[in-house]
């Protein structure tokens, strides 16, 4: 194992070039068939020997078992899956345990292991893909694209990002200072120092494409760490941290360098984790009041990925049905489940210009409600585009927008999938309201809820936008426009809000999508969230670099 570092350093060096030249690069293709034929039907059967019986490919102190609340969005059936329950206070012994071995393992040393584990993983890519299916609600592809080829993209960047930061300074130098006639001498060496066990709280609607980032950061630099998943969404980290404990005890360590916590929603443990002061950084993925809570606990190194309030700016388009056709599936995408996910479509009263025309207002509502219910109603696209919602908590907020006060363009409904008739569904409804009644959108609406939103111009449209985003936060911003003027008082109104924008996107790319080593997940300026899927920051808040001097006789 001590050759690992060796064995991976050419992928590794692709990752950090591909870090600073922001271009395409992945070593994990995204599409299925690169990964085998027979794929698909293996990682089913791999899946469902996990149902209904202790997982025990994890390594943990303690014989307790804890029975998941996780329940199959498309199937409405409980997983039945056990998980070895370990208290808080065990997690937290056998991490400080393990830390002191780990800090010393050195940079080479985990960088191999950390890929090692990667290069492991996507053997498991269509095992990954179901168990995300049946506890986020994702759809096969999209379950297969995140947590499998996009999630370890995204972990290789923050191993590659860690070890360059890790590389920035020398590790030792000899210092002389002239003072005339003689010179002072010193030997200098610099160290960079995890800063202490890391805490990475899960979400369920990708339980590990969020997760990933802040584990093998935490792990890249030195630090410990313990996972707690969603207790609605456990066995897909679950399979992450096995891999990762397997590689670390053939390598010679203990394993417990990560730990899994499931708890279930009766007897819930993140707080206690959380607020212990043995946990100097916590990585977060979820609603805003959690967030808060997290945020006003001392002494804690906090990255947050929160909820946003994500904008659309129409003002001028080439080709409108390509636009509205791009925006609908958008919209559609997992059923609006994504952080992503736009949410207001800012409209002038005057229409929009396709062109030399302009396009009235209510008949760019009117296309923009087609496009969408075209999509919804499209029998092999639609389902497997809009695939089950993760809770009932999501579905109750699709039918409390009814009477939210605003006009109900489109109203949702439940859908059929042909696959899983009892799937817990919903297409997307799409409300209507003037920028007067800012109070009706001002705040996230996850799902598939979407809010088209009458402004006097497209100025107000950025006024509004820029500043919700500030106040409320977003994570993207989608835009349109044919006038170099508009899009750069845009692009110069979100900047001031902290948020990228993607103008005039039509076919087979969209807003929702980010991708590794090119795009910044989340700017970390704004109250959607304070880190970023991944920069300096994102590695260098979880170390400290300290400095050693010796006189030089």
């Amino acid at each position: 194992m001590a050759s690992l570092f060796s064995k991976h350093e050419a992928l590794l060096q692709e990752a950090c070039k591909a870090l600073g030249e922001r271009s395409f690069y992945t070593p994990y293709p995204e599409h299925h068939s690169a990964w085998g034929e027979n794929g698909y039907k293996e990682g089913e059967k791999a899946f469902t020997q996990h149902l209904n019986r202790p997982f025990e490919d994890l390594m943990a102190s303690g014989k307790g078992q804890l029975t998941s609340d996780e329940q199959s969005p498309w199937t409405l059936e409980n997983l039945g899956i056990r998980y070895p329950k370990v208290s808080s206070d065990t997690l937290l012994e056998e991490a400080k345990a393990a830390s002191k071995a780990w800090k010393q393992a050195g940079v080479e040393m985990r960088t191999g292991i950390l890929i090692e584990v990667l290069e492991r993983i996507k053997g498991r890519f269509f095992e990954l893909a179901h168990a995300t299916m049946h506890t986020s609600g994702q759809s096969f592809m999209m379950a297969f694209q995140a947590s499998g080829p996009h999630a370890s993209d995204r972990a290789l960047e923050a191993v590659a990002q860690a070890f360059l930061e890790q590389n920035r300074y020398p590790e030792t130098v000899r210092w002389e200072k002239p003072m005339g006639k003689f010179n002072v001498a010193l030997d200098k060496t610099f160290r960079p120092v995890p800063k202490g066990i890391g805490l990475v709280i899960g979400c369920s609607t990708f339980p590990v494409w969020n997760s990933v980032p802040g584990i093998f950061a935490n792990l890249a630099v030195g630090n410990p760490v313990i996972v707690k998943p969603h207790p609605g969404a456990i066995l897909p980290i679950a399979m992450v941290v096995a891999e990762l404990q397997k590689v670390l005890q053939e390598a010679g360590f203990s394993g417990h360098e990560v730990q899994l916590a499931p708890d279930n929603f009766d007897a819930p443990l993140t707080r206690e984790l959380a607020e212990h002061p043995a946990v100097k950084l916590i990585d977060y993925t979820g609603g805003t009041s959690f967030g808060k809570y997290l945020e006003s606990l001392p002494n804690k190194v906090l990255f947050t990925e929160k909820s946003g309030v994500n904008p659309v700016i129409l003002d001028s388009v080439d080709d409108l049905k390509a636009v509205l056709q791009n925006l609908a599936f958008a919209v559609t995408l997992f059923s609006g489940q994504m952080c992503t996910a736009p949410q207001n479509f800012f409209i002038p009263k005057g229409g929009i210009k396709e062109g030399d025309q302009t396009i009235p207002y209510q008949e760019v509502v009117e296309k923009l409600r087609k496009s969408i219910e075209g999509l919804v109603k499209h029998p092999k696209l639609g389902p497997g585009t809009m695939a089950a919602l993760q809770s009932n908590r999501t579905l109750d907020r699709v039918k409390e927008s009814n009477a939210l006060g605003a006009k109900v363009v489109l109203e949702a409904h439940a859908f059929r999938h042909s696959d899983y008739p009892k799937a817990r569904t919903s297409s997307p409804t799409l409300l209507e309201t003037q920028a007067s009644e800012v109070d009706l959108f001002e705040s996230e609406l996850f799902g598939p809820i979407a809010v088209v939103v009458q402004t006097r111009d497209t100025h107000q449209s950025i006024e509004l936008a820029s500043q919700l985003a500030a106040r409320q936060g977003a994570l993207t911003c989608a835009a349109y426009t044919t006038d170099p003027d508009i899009e750069r008082a845009i692009q110069e109104a979100m900047e001031e809000a902290f948020v990228g924008v993607s103008f005039n996107l039509t076919g087979y790319i969209w807003v929702n999508q980010a991708a590794a080593f090119s795009d910044f997940h989340v700017s970390g300026g704004n109250p959607a969230g304070n880190a970023s899927f991944v920069n300096a920051d994102y590695i260098n808040r979880r170390m400290v670099w300290i400095g050693h001097r010796r006189l030089v006789s």
